[in-house]
């Protein structure tokens, strides 16, 4: 990517978590949006269909960093990999809670699942077809996301130990 589109999806970027910080994804306009970027709504059509589709990128690339610092290994069942996700997700927590705000969080939960699932079928493609293992997973993925959200205040690591025990217990 060349500097000029590097800097400008930059400015695009940033507006939109000035506006989203402020309000709902459905109150945010192009126009605002541009003129917060400082760029024309051409430009921001050349990257983006609209607002939705911005929002949609950035929440894809936001998880994706976060399962990108679990090594490439099967290492979910772990208590190290439960500990490495919490981690990345509390250190992008700030802008987690400013892009999944509102009703988008059950958005990152559902993307969070997702990709999850992905990345445990590359170490066992045995589960995409086993339905009794996908049911499971789901169940972990979805709890093991909301028990943390419940007991986020407490000792992270007496969390982040019992979330690891239940995973490994359940597989």
């Amino acid at each position: 990517m060349d500097k000029r589109t590097e800097k400008t999806k930059s400015s695009i970027l940033n507006a939109f978590i000035t506006l989203r910080a402020r309000k709902p994804l459905e109150k945010i306009s192009v126009k605002e949006l541009t003129d917060l970027a400082r760029i024309n709504k051409t430009t921001f059509y050349r990257y983006y269909a609209d607002v939705y589709a911005l929002s949609e990128a950035i929440e894809e690339e936001l998880i994706q960093n976060c399962l990108d610092t679990l090594p490439d290994q099967d290492i979910f069942f772990q208590e190290e990999g439960i500990y490495r996700l919490t981690e990345a997700f509390v250190s992008q927590s700030e802008l987690f809670n400013i892009v999944f705000s509102g009703s988008r969080m059950d958005v990152a939960i559902h993307k969070m699942h997702d990709c999850l699932m992905e990345r445990i079928f590359r170490f066992h493609p045995e589960f995409r077809e086993n339905l009794e293992k996908k049911v499971m997973l789901t169940a972990l993925i979805y709890g093991i996301f909301e028990s943390y959200l419940v007991y986020k205040e407490e000792d992270f690591h007496t969390v982040i130990h019992s979330l690891a025990l239940l995973n490994q217990a359940a597989l």
